[in-house]
């Protein structure tokens, strides 16, 4: 960070840039907020100029590269920045900037364009701009609107009057779809008449074309023709197979502008996107892989992640596709490590948790485990991570492991007690459905309901443990005797909600009906009345205040509110809570 307090800018443009940084670093995600500091930089002293102050000048770039480091597509801002390091620093340092720009947002037809017409103006070596087109026809030119791209190359030939090039670079463009083809395809075709006939085709083509006009002519009993003759029949055979060229670039044309005419938003932007666009980038990319050529279905693919680049099913779908490619390894981790490292949020760990699965495929665990390091880093209490890891240490290492990051993780005090309810539950059904061990995963139940009974994922997988217990003539009033007693103490040692506590009851009158012994309808019909019976009878009446009096902290609506955004995959773990009576939400 600049230091504010050097000369330069005046008391009150410092304390402006001061409190808009520290707005800007208290909510790094605010777009409003970052465009603020932005223009109180370049305000500052009137207006920056090659004369401003340096402190001034070291202020406006800190803020651009932290601004362009969290939002790099923003392409505007790489040209506004470029403009005003050529006012400040000349055309070397803009430069500078044009080149990260490009880096950034590689496929960007506008600032490729902007960034040739620099170098137009600022460089007189021809061959450095021509290898500067050449490397953004590389980038954009396969765009469907890349035409201004297109005209900047050529209004380039034209100056250094190179007909030659001017004629190559149609070559090329001719065969793209997009949006103008048909004014490229009428100058190529007039410049084709008066360029030498070696140049419009291969030297193949050429022969192949001249033994079909001299067998023509012998077919008909013809006399040896004059040379021009020749020629004009040859070139009529290549204007014909230039407008089959035309034809099928029309084609292709037509079937992408179904897509292309509903791109409302082809830039992108911190706002969301309408479900209408997101359906048709779905359909538009569904069309291109059916088409099966790999160059134009990754540039696709990279136009819509410039427009969708905070929607993670973008990303993902990439990188399914790069992976169903032969030999395409590096390619799809830099998919994934572009997606989390730049643009997915961390609080959607999709992502990086599928980048976490590709690197243990392909054999580097230790990467995999630091994936999952920095998410929890992050997000303490991300459930779905800490399961992720255990899974990928029990593969690796077998189940001790995995109970260790389990262990780790619950006597962790800065891992909140809901997710700690969830992690034991998952720890017990690895010891019963990967060791096979039913009595450790009671056990595992048992000693912990004391830590976790007011978390209802805590009771509802310990119910389903033991419905799901096999049974038979001899054990069948053990079973029952099990789940009759897990049911008192969900009564008297859990303080989650009585409705909560109505719902978790049904399973047991359900099994009471179907798996219940001759007695069963006695024990049915009291829970009945005393559960779901007036209040006078409810046994739940008697524990309300219990449960009103439980101290500890509260899950707010806040709180649940940024669970469900943070996790709503696991969502389900923390809508136990009844936020209408505080005392629900306490635990010891």
């Amino acid at each position: 960070m600049a230091d504010f307090n050097q000369f330069g800018a005046s008391d009150e443009e410092n304390a402006e840039i001061k409190k808009l940084t520290q707005d800007v670093e208290a909510d790094t995600d605010s777009f409003e907020a970052w465009e603020k500091l932005i223009r109180a930089c370049e305000a500052q002293e009137g207006g920056l100029n090659r004369n401003s102050s340096p402190q001034a000048l070291a202020t406006l770039r800190d803020a651009y590269d932290r601004f362009l480091l969290k939002f790099p597509l923003l392409f505007g801002y790489w040209k506004k920045y470029a403009d005003l390091e050529f006012n400040i620093s000349g055309p070397e340092s803009a430069e500078m900037i044009y080149e990260r720009g490009c880096a950034s947002i590689k496929n960007c037809v506008d600032l490729w364009a902007s960034y040739c017409s620099f170098k137009m103006e600022t460089t007189h070596t021809p061959q450095l701009v021509r290898d500067l087109f050449d490397r953004g026809a590389t980038s954009v030119g396969l765009d469907f609107l890349a035409h201004p791209f297109w005209d900047k190359y050529i209004e380039y030939e034209e100056r250094q009057e190179a007909q030659d090039k001017i004629f190559a670079i149609l070559q090329r463009v001719i065969h793209i779809p997009m949006h103008q083809y048909a004014r490229y395809f009428e100058r190529f075709r007039q410049m084709a008449h008066s360029r030498p006939i070696e140049e419009l085709v291969p030297a193949d083509t050429l022969a192949r074309f001249r033994a079909e006009v001299e067998a023509e002519t012998a077919a008909y009993g013809g006399l040896a023709r004059p040379e021009l003759e020749v020629e004009r029949d040859i070139r009529a055979k290549v204007d014909a197979m230039f407008y089959e060229v035309f034809q099928q670039t029309q084609d292709e044309t037509t079937k992408r502008w179904t897509y292309e005419s509903e791109v409302k938003r082809p830039y992108f932007h911190v706002t969301e996107l309408e479900n209408s666009q997101i359906a048709n980038w779905r359909k538009y990319l569904d069309f291109e892989e059916t088409q099966g050529d790999y160059a134009r279905i990754v540039f696709l693919y990279e136009r819509c992640l410039v427009t969708g680049a905070l929607y993670d099913e973008f990303w993902m779908r990439y990188a399914r596709w790069m992976s169903a490619q032969p030999d395409k390894e590096e390619e799809v981790r830099h998919i994934y490590m572009r997606a989390a490292t730049l643009f997915v949020p961390v609080s959607r760990p999709g992502v990086r948790l599928q980048w976490a699965y590709f690197e243990e495929s392909t054999g580097r665990i230790d990467v995999a485990r630091d994936i999952h390091d920095a998410i929890l880093t992050q997000l303490p209490d991300c459930v779905e991570a800490i399961v992720s890891w255990a899974n990928l240490e029990r593969r690796q290492n077998g189940l001790d492991a995995a109970i260790q990051v389990y262990k780790a993780q619950i006597d962790a005090q800065h891992v909140n007690i809901f997710t700690k309810a969830v992690l034991v539950t998952q720890w017990a059904t690895l010891l019963w459905k990967v060791k096979g061990s039913t009595a450790e995963a009671r056990t595992v139940f048992a000693k912990n309901v004391q830590w976790y009974g007011d978390s209802r994922h805590f009771w509802e997988k310990w119910i389903r443990f033991e419905l799901e217990q096999p049974t038979s003539l001899e054990l069948e009033d053990e079973h029952g005797k099990r789940l009759e007693n897990i049911f008192k103490d969900l009564l008297s040692k859990s303080r989650i909600s009585s409705a909560a506590k109505k719902e978790l009851f049904l399973e047991y009158l359900n099994y009471l009906q179907e798996r219940g012994g001759k007695k069963a309808m006695e024990t049915f019909l009291k829970l009945d009345r005393e559960i779901y019976g007036p209040a006078s009878l409810s046994v739940l009446n008697k524990s309300s205040a219990k449960e009103n009096v439980a101290s500890g902290p509260v899950l707010d609506d806040r709180t649940l509110l940024k669970a469900e955004n943070r996790y709503p995959k696991y969502y389900e773990y923390y809508s136990e809570v009844d936020t209408s009576a505080p005392g629900n939400a306490s635990f010891d």
